[in-house]
C-alpha cells in the first residue's frame, strides 16, 4: 500500500509534469494565447465597478483595451483598493479577494495586491508546478520524504498581518494553500519537522525563528535548500557559521530556544563540533553530506555571486533557477538549463512592455510579447485574473532569446535611475558592467552597492560602489577594476558614457567592503521584524550603515 507520502509525492509530480507540458505546447503561439486570455478577462470582469468604468463589455481586443485602459503604477490603483477593503464587492474584478499580497516597492509604499482564488487556481499554481517540474527533473531527493527540503523561503505559519478591512495581508511566501484545497500545493519541507514552531515561539523575530528552524533541521537529511530569494541563500553559510555552537548545545542538551523541545543527542552534537574543528566552520554540507541542490533566483545581484556562493554550500550543491514573479503576477519559469534566463508564462497572465529608455506613463505605447527584440530591455505591463489591469511592475526585464514565439527573459532589475548630473543609471545596466569587469579583472565577488559621490569640493559628481570580493585586493586590482568598470558603464548607459566625455561626471570609486558588511545590515534588518522573504539584495543603496563602515 502506498504511503501518503509517496501518493502526494506522484500527485505533486503528476501536476508538475502536466503544466510543464501545457507551456511547452504554447510556446509557439503567444500572439492566439495572449490574446485570447485578455479577452476571457474583460468577459469575467466585465460587471466589476473597474469594467464598468472602463468599458470593458464593449471592448474587442488588445488595440481596444489599450484605449480604453491607461498604464497606471500600484498607487494608482488606490481608490479602487480602498473600496475593495472596505468590503464594497466587485471592485476589481468579479470575484472578491481573499487576501493581498504586500511588498514594499520600489517608492516604499506598501503594496496591496489583490488576491483571489481564481487567480491562485488558474494563474499562480500553474505557472509554479511548471517551473517545478524543471526543479524536480534536477533535484529528485527533494520528495524523499517531509524533511528533506530546508524552505527558508515559505513561512505559512508565522505571524501575518491584516487589512484595515479584516484581509490577511501577507507576501506570496505565508499563502497556506492547504486551506484553500490545494494540498499539494504546499510548499516543498512546509510539513517538515521544524515547519510549525512551538506555539511558545510564536512572537519570536523572523531571525530568531530562523535560528530556530535551522537548530531542528541540524538532526535531520536535507537534500535541498529552497531560499528563493538570493539574499536568503547567501546568508544561509554565515548563519550556521555563528550559530552552530548553540545549534550543538541545543542538540546535545535536547533543547529549542533553551526550552525542553527533544531527546538528548549527544552523538549528533559531537558530529557537529567535530566538523568545525577540522574544517574551522560548519558550512551548509559539513552539516547536511546529502545536499545537492540550491533553489533560487539567478538573475540580478545574484547572478554575480551565486557561483561562489555554491562553493559556500559545498562541491556537489547545483543551484536551481526558480521561477519569477512580482507580487502582481508571475512572470518567467524554467524549463530548462538557461542560468539566468526563462521564458515568459503565456497562459498565466496579459503582458505589455515598455523600452526600459522610455518614462512610465498612462499613454504610454506598449510593445506585445512576441514584438520584443532580442538584447534590449523593457518595462513590464501585467493585467491577470483577480483584479490587476495594465500595472506597471516596476521590473526591468531583457529578452535573452526567443523559444518559438515565446521571450525568454532575464530580471535585469527595478525601475529607477541614479543620476549624477547628466549620467542616468539603471540598476541593470550596473549589473551587467559589473559581471563583465568582475570576470575581465578575475576578481569575484560577494556583494555590491553602489551610490551618488557628490565629490566633496570636487566640481563634478560621481557615483562610487562598495564591493565586497571573495579574496583580498591591492591598489593595483582596485584601479583596473575602477578602470574597467567605467569602460563597461560606458557601453551599457549612453548617458554615463555621454557626461564622461564631456569631463561632467568624475571616474567612478571603488570602495572594498567585507563580506560582512552586507550580511550584517540584512541580519539587521531580519532581527528588526522584516521577514527574510522581503530583505533582497539592491543595487542602488546610499543607507548610512553601509557607507560610514568604510569611512
Amino acid at each position: 500500500m502506498k504511503t501518503e507520502v509517496s501518493q502526494r509525492r506522484a500527485h505533486i509530480i503528476a501536476r508538475a509534469e502536466h503544466e510543464k507540458s501545457v507551456l511547452l505546447s504554447v510556446m509557439g503561439k503567444a500572439p492566439q494565447v495572449q490574446a485570447n486570455l485578455l479577452l476571457e478577462i474583460l468577459r469575467r470582469n466585465a460587471d466589476s465597478s473597474f469594467g464598468h468604468s472602463h468599458r470593458f463589455p464593449s471592448l474587442r481586443g488588445i488595440d481596444d483595451f489599450r484605449a480604453a485602459v491607461p498604464v497606471r503604477v500600484h498607487e494608482d490603483f488606490r481608490p479602487w483598493l480602498e473600496a475593495a477593503i472596505a468590503g464594497e464587492p466587485g471592485v476589481l474584478a468579479d470575484e472578491d479577494p481573499f487576501a493581498y499580497f504586500s511588498s514594499s516597492g520600489t517608492t516604499g509604499v506598501e503594496k496591496r495586491i489583490p488576491v483571489t482564488k481564481s487567480y491562485l487556481k488558474e494563474s499562480f499554481l500553474p505557472f509554479y508546478f511548471a517551473g517545478l517540474s524543471t526543479i524536480l527533473k534536477r533535484a529528485p531527493g527533494a520528495l524523499r520524504d517531509d524533511n528533506s527540503v530546508l524552505n527558508l523561503w515559505q513561512d505559512p505559519f508565522s505571524p501575518i498581518d491584516r487589512t484595515s478591512g479584516g484581509h490577511p495581508h501577507i507576501g506570496p511566501s505565508q499563502i497556506d494553500y492547504k486551506s484553500l484545497g490545494e494540498d499539494i500545493a504546499v510548499g516543498l519541507g512546509n510539513r517538515a519537522a521544524w515547519s510549525n514552531l512551538p506555539d511558545i515561539f510564536a512572537d519570536e523575530n523572523p531571525l530568531r525563528r530562523t535560528y530556530l528552524r535551522l537548530r531542528i533541521a541540524a538532526e535531520h537529511d536535507i537534500r535541498c535548500v529552497f531560499a528563493i530569494n538570493p539574499a536568503i541563500a547567501h546568508a544561509l553559510p554565515e548563519e550556521l557559521a555563528q550559530w552552530w555552537p548553540e545549534i550543538a548545545k541545543e542538540i546535545h542538551d535536547g533543547t529549542l530556544g533553551g526550552q525542553p523541545y527533544s531527546s538528548p543527542n549527544p552523538e549528533r552534537a559531537n558530529q557537529i563540533e567535530a566538523l568545525a574543528r577540522w574544517f574551522g566552520t560548519v558550512r551548509p554540507t559539513h552539516l547536511w553530506p546529502n545536499l545537492r541542490s540550491l533553489v533560487v533566483w539567478t538573475s540580478y545581484i545574484g547572478s554575480l555571486y551565486l557561483p561562489g556562493l555554491a562553493q559556500d554550500f559545498g562541491p556537489d550543491v547545483e543551484v536551481l533557477s526558480a521561477p519569477l514573479g512580482s507580487c502582481e503576477g508571475p512572470l518567467t519559469t524554467p524549463i530548462d538549463r538557461h542560468p539566468t534566463a526563462a521564458p515568459l508564462v503565456t497562459p498565466s497572465a496579459f503582458y505589455e512592455f515598455i523600452p526600459a529608455d522610455d518614462a512610465i506613463s498612462p499613454d504610454s505605447p506598449t510593445l506585445l510579447a512576441h514584438e520584443l527584440e532580442v538584447g534590449n530591455d523593457y518595462h513590464v505591463v501585467l493585467t491577470r485574473l483577480g483584479g490587476i489591469h495594465r500595472c506597471a511592475t516596476r521590473d526591468i526585464m531583457r529578452v535573452v532569446d526567443y523559444i518559438g514565439t515565446t521571450p525568454r527573459l532575464e530580471y535585469g532589475g527595478r525601475q529607477g535611475d541614479l543620476v549624477a548630473g547628466t549620467s542616468r543609471l539603471r540598476e541593470d545596466q550596473v549589473v551587467r558592467a559589473v559581471r563583465r569587469t568582475a570576470i575581465e579583472a578575475g576578481m569575484p565577488i560577494h556583494n555590491l552597492c553602489l551610490r551618488l559621490n557628490d565629490g566633496g569640493a570636487a566640481p563634478t559628481a560621481g557615483y562610487e560602489i562598495a564591493v565586497a570580493f571573495r579574496s583580498s585586493i591591492d591598489q593595483p586590482d582596485t584601479h583596473r577594476f575602477e578602470r574597467l568598470l567605467d569602460i563597461h558603464l560606458s557601453t551599457e548607459c549612453s548617458s554615463y558614457a555621454a557626461a564622461r566625455r564631456n569631463d561632467e561626471l568624475d571616474s567612478i570609486r571603488l570602495r572594498s567592503a567585507p563580506a560582512s558588511l552586507f550580511f550584517d545590515r540584512w541580519t539587521d534588518r531580519v532581527r528588526a521584524g522584516q521577514r527574510p522573504p522581503r530583505v533582497k539584495d539592491r543595487v542602488f543603496d546610499d543607507n548610512p550603515s553601509i557607507w560610514s563602515a568604510l569611512a
